[in-house]
């Protein structure tokens, strides 16, 4: 493992989600791609920055997280996840030690995420950014339409991202963003911004895109060379 700096980095993993729209027979996380499942390649490259790695799975999953993560170098915890990635990163933020300077939050289904965007967030920590999301520009036409589909009208996308993980903040901000649970977010940055805290970009990378379908899966292999 080689960080980018010497301050202590741990990266949290969710992977206790059944993705529904995937439409697999297990986790999403668990799918094999090429043959090494999404969480394993996401836990390596995370590896390569993070001496600290902590997985949130299903209780039934323990066990073969477990086995599947025995190479990765880096100090593996694995926890029981819960209904929601809020609950399963707040489970996971229990166990992260005391002495980690830096925390990645990190979407199992971005397996291909290059370590040079990873750096990059961490970077902009040890500069002294407290929360840093990687993001990719807008390039669609966005239209806003009501409740029957009926288009209201065109959003600027200028100023629109479209946001990728691994999503990084020092320890202490990420814990005071989860200290009270009746706030709900879709992702850390969101728990973030209600503290007012700035949140800094550095540029993501179009193959950290999120494995969400079938046809996802098509692309990765490409990348990979398999398809």
């Amino acid at each position: 493992m080689s960080g980018v700096a010497a301050s202590r980095v741990a990266a949290i993993i969710p992977a206790a989600g059944l993705g529904v729209r995937f439409g697999a027979q297990q986790p999403k996380a668990f799918f094999e791609l090429a043959g090494l499942s999404l969480l394993t390649r996401s836990a390596l490259v995370l590896a390569t920055q993070a001496e600290v790695i902590v997985v949130a799975v299903p209780a039934e999953y323990v066990a073969i997280a477990a086995q599947e993560l025995d190479s990765v170098d880096s100090e593996i915890h694995i926890v029981i996840g819960g209904a929601t990635r809020q609950d399963s990163v707040a489970a996971a933020m229990a166990v992260v030690p005391e002495d980690i300077d830096f925390v990645l939050v990190h979407d199992a289904a971005r397996p291909l995420v290059p370590g040079a965007v990873i750096a990059d967030v961490i970077q902009e920590l040890v500069d002294g950014s407290q929360a840093v999301i990687p993001v990719l520009p807008v390039v669609d036409t966005i239209k806003r339409v009501d409740n029957n589909g009926d288009v209201v009208e065109t959003v600027d996308r200028n100023s629109l991202r479209r946001v990728q993980t691994p999503q990084g903040f020092t320890k202490a901000l990420l814990t005071e963003a989860f200290a009270d649970p009746t706030h709900v977010a879709t992702d850390e940055a969101g728990l973030v911004e209600r503290l007012g805290v700035p949140i800094r970009t550095v540029a993501g990378s179009e193959r950290a895109f999120k494995i969400t379908t079938p046809d996802d899966v098509a692309f990765a292999l490409s990348l990979l060379g398999e398809a």
